[in-house]
């Protein structure tokens, strides 16, 4: 199955696709370090490097599934939330990228505060235009950790399907095992450099992770959020103040930081994803990622509705 991606970032909904069996005809990203990261990690993959704005789609023919992560910015409490009139929205652009490819299925994510009150008009035109385009829309608060991410994410995801394909769609409701502790996820990692204290961190470090900030580039450093999730990340024996370039040495003594790859395994990428760039904006790369466990399992929802779709349909065309 074929699907185009925007707003791909450093691969988290990408990653997560093609486990679930898509292949990406393209994936748009602005930020040349994200692109950077998809080529280093993906050389295969068609990363194109630019503004979505200027994406043109009617070349990509065949496309299964129309994905993305837009801006959060608009919608989220951390900002002013001004939703439409925020320049940084796109989904008018993903609307017009669906007139232009008519994929067979959309699905697009954004933070929590999209489901606020103040913007359940704006969700109902978004609605509307894909309805008037063929499709049939469904709306759901998805949680990371019910999907083995030990982490609490919250996040908005929209799935459109064209209509005989719809009837198929079920969100995946399946509870995956409990996700792993953080001082269980992240142990081998913080004994890497012989830390002496890392048992002792890991046994009571032994609750699951409050949500990672990726953050604005006009945030100063690295850091793992605010107040309230720095508090959540002191209960499991981390210092949320900043990032570290390498994990604990041998004689550490104190509340360790992550590093950048720790962060990553929190947000459920493979140990050996590779994010380019300096600590901050790789760190805000893995931040504003989507966790690919996530995307794996709706995007086999989605897979398994179009898979349906088309059996039914060659059914009826046998009969």
């Amino acid at each position: 199955m074929r699907a185009i991606e925007i707003c791909a970032g450093a691969g988290g909904q990408a990653l997560g696709l093609e486990q679930a069996g898509f292949d990406h005809a393209a994936l748009v990203e602005i930020d040349p370090l994200a692109c950077a990261t998809l080529r280093k990690n993906r050389p295969h993959w068609n990363v194109v490097e630019g503004d979505v704005k200027n994406f043109i789609a009617h070349w990509y023919t065949e496309i299964d599934l129309l994905a993305g992560g837009v801006p959060c910015p608009p919608f989220s409490i951390a900002g002013k939330q001004l939703g439409q009139n925020d320049e940084r929205d796109l989904f008018p652009e993903a609307i017009r990228l669906v007139k232009e490819c008519s994929p067979k299925a959309v699905m697009l994510e954004n933070v929590r505060g999209l489901f606020d009150p103040k913007f359940s008009e704006y969700r109902e035109s978004i609605k509307r235009s894909l309805e008037q385009l063929g499709y049939i829309c469904f709306w759901e608060l998805v949680h990371a950790h019910h999907y083995g991410v030990s982490q609490q994410r919250p996040r908005t995801l929209l799935v459109a399907l064209r209509e005989e394909y719809a009837a198929f769609f079920a969100w995946p409701f399946f509870f995956a095992a409990a996700p792993p502790a953080i001082g269980q996820l992240l142990f081998a990692e913080m004994a890497s450099n012989g830390w002496k204290g890392a048992t002792a961190w890991a046994g009571q470090a032994n609750g699951i992770a409050p949500a990672l900030v990726g953050g604005s580039k006009k945030h100063g450093g690295a850091d793992l959020g605010p107040t309230r999730a720095r508090l959540a990340w002191k209960k499991l024996g981390v210092n949320g103040m900043g990032l570290a370039d390498n994990p604990p040495d041998e004689n550490f003594i104190g509340h360790p930081k992550l590093t950048v790859k720790m962060a990553a395994l929190v947000q459920g990428f493979p140990g050996d994803w590779e994010f380019i760039g300096k600590k901050t904006p790789a760190y805000r790369q893995v931040g504003n990622a989507f966790p690919p466990p996530v995307a794996k399992a709706v995007g086999l929802a989605i897979k398994q509705a179009l898979n349906a779709g088309r059996g039914t349909a060659f059914l009826e065309k046998a009969l």
